[in-house]
C-alpha cells in the first residue's frame, strides 16, 4: 500500500464508524458530535484517494 492511502482509508473507516453511530446502529461515540460531520470524514477521505 502506498503512504498515502493509509490516512485516506482510516477517514473513510472513521467516519463510517460514526455516521452508524449517528444513524442508531451502534452504539453512540460521543455526544459531542453533530449528526453529519462523519460525512465530512468520508467525502475528505474519499477525495484523498481520488487524488493519488
Amino acid at each position: 500500500m502506498r503512504p498515502k492511502l493509509i490516512p485516506a482509508l482510516i477517514l473513510i473507516i472513521l467516519g463510517i464508524g460514526f455516521l452508524l453511530s449517528n444513524l442508531g446502529l451502534m452504539p453512540r461515540l460521543g455526544p459531542i458530535f453533530a449528526q453529519w460531520w462523519p460525512v465530512i470524514l468520508i467525502v475528505v477521505g474519499v477525495a484523498m484517494l481520488l487524488r493519488r
